[in-house]
């Protein structure tokens, strides 16, 4: 019975102690994307595409502004993840009408080439460039280090 009592007060206790906090939103810095690199990865993507008889990804502006919302959070904390990726999904989605949204990230490779090379040697970001996509966008941005963090989003229309 005292154990009982103990673990109610401990339930009680925990419940009481856990507060709500309005959440804030934090304005993400904006950093410059580097356009070549950009341009050169998508080049890259759609090439290695062609070389499996897969059609080539169409540019979508709607994914390049995710794609660019993404980057700079990765860059404001100097990591890559796929945060908040399920509400980026829902908002291309629906936005666009896409039945299926993925996408890959990179961080410290020094240009497009070695970005892609990376991609390729990942079973899942290779799959990712393989799949039945129609559309996407890639971001690259360059921290105050010189870093380049990179966002590809597909869709597939």
């Amino acid at each position: 019975m005292k154990m009982q009592q103990a673990l109610m007060v401990l339930f009680v206790s925990l419940a009481l102690s856990c507060s709500k906090e309005p959440a804030e939103t934090v304005a993400i810095p904006v950093a410059e994307n580097v356009p070549s690199v950009e341009s050169e990865l998508l080049d890259l993507v759609n090439t290695y595409r062609a070389s499996l008889g897969s059609s080539p990804l169409s540019f979508s502006q709607v994914a390049y502004d995710y794609a660019n919302e993404h980057t700079d959070y990765m860059v404001s904390t100097g990591t890559i993840s796929h945060y908040n990726f399920s509400a980026r999904a829902s908002s291309i989605a629906k936005a666009v009408d896409a039945q299926a949204v993925a996408e890959n990230l990179a961080k410290d490779y020094p240009s497009a080439q070695k970005a892609l090379e990376g991609w390729l040697a990942s079973d899942s970001h290779r799959k990712t460039m393989e799949g039945e996509f129609s559309h996407t966008a890639i971001s690259v941005k360059r921290d105050s280090n010189g870093t380049l963090f990179f966002t590809q989003l597909f869709y597939l229309k």
